[in-house]
């Protein structure tokens, strides 16, 4: 994506290394009834605050494989790898033994089977990445038939963007860990009485926003013109550009009003001024535990009042 001519944050600033959930989405189920179950699932959700019964999937023994066509090609899936499929296709990347852990409440033998058939039926991949220590980290993605047979199912809500491929190698590891920053914040906005019902990452904020920058630039108009553009996607313009978060989520309040929070997973490669950016931008900053005091006492050099939360 071009950055210049136009004042939108790229990401450049995250230094050369660089830098929900969405248990949420509707899915079929066996038969139990199938509707009575779903009633169940409902009355249960939308505001638990316990992780178990958030991650809760269809039981193994009851979520029979079934067939699902594109053109004349057959995909058999069971309800619990659809979740699968659109869990990673919402985030783009997600690390295995965070889908486990977060998605399959611990449940590893589980994921294990369900991503196997997965691969095997070539709607899901998987790479291999360096992590801290040079320990690999194993990444999930959707192949683009993987992609295509989740949007033709339905099973994700509306205006919900999916994703596929492994766009980025060497932000890879950042754009997995926005999975763990999403169930963080989704926790938080549960325990509140809240319910996340979409997600929006940069790719699709930055795609938005630049269709309103070209047409700026393309107009001939003064750049005084971008508050206006920045308010209209829910921004702000700081020292001449609009800073665009890694994360965004949509959800409903305890009170039902829709409202959004803007989340930023912050390394110890950025720069204090693109930190400091950050936070006067309005976005909730977080952090891996090991970044998380180094920032903060970049914020207090510059003071900035900013709270950092520990990822």
């Amino acid at each position: 994506m071009s950055r210049s001519p136009h004042p939108l944050d790229s990401h450049e600033d995250r230094g050369a290394a660089r830098n929900g959930r969405t248990n949420r989405f509707d899915f079929d189920l066996p038969t139990k009834s199938r509707t009575a179950q779903q009633r169940e699932i409902a009355d249960d959700h939308p505001f638990v605050s316990d992780r178990s019964e958030r991650t809760r999937r269809v039981p193994e023994h009851v979520d029979s494989a079934r067939a699902h066509y594109i053109g004349e090609r057959a995909y058999f899936l069971r309800d619990s790898e659809f979740e699968t499929l659109a869990e990673v296709g919402t985030f783009r990347i997600i690390a295995a033994p965070d889908l486990a852990r977060l998605s399959y409440a611990g449940d590893t033998a589980r994921m294990e089977r369900e991503i196997r058939r997965l691969k095997q039926q070539a709607l899901l991949s998987e790479k291999q990445s360096a992590a801290e220590r040079n320990k690999p980290s194993r990444l999930l993605a959707l192949t683009k038939q993987g992609a295509r047979l989740l949007r033709k199912s339905g099973r994700v809500p509306d205006g919900q963007a999916i994703y596929h491929g492994f766009a980025k190698p060497r932000e890879a590891k950042h754009d997995a860990d926005l999975y763990r920053l999403y169930q963080a914040e989704a926790e938080r906005i549960e325990s509140a009485g809240g319910r996340p019902v979409r997600v929006v990452l940069d790719y699709e904020l930055k795609r938005n926003l630049n269709r309103d920058l070209e047409a700026l630039h393309e107009s001939g108009r003064p750049l005084e013109v971008l508050d206006e553009i920045a308010e209209r996607h829910g921004l702000s313009v700081v020292n001449g550009k609009i800073p665009v978060p890694d994360l965004r989520i949509e959800y409903d309040t305890a009170e039902m009003e829709r409202q959004r929070v803007d989340l930023e997973l912050a390394t110890r490669n950025y720069r204090p001024r693109a930190l400091a950016e950050k936070a006067k931008a309005g976005f909730s900053l977080y952090a891996r535990h090991e970044d998380s005091s180094r920032l903060r006492r970049v914020l207090e050099d510059r003071e900035i009042t900013a709270t950092i939360l520990s990822l």
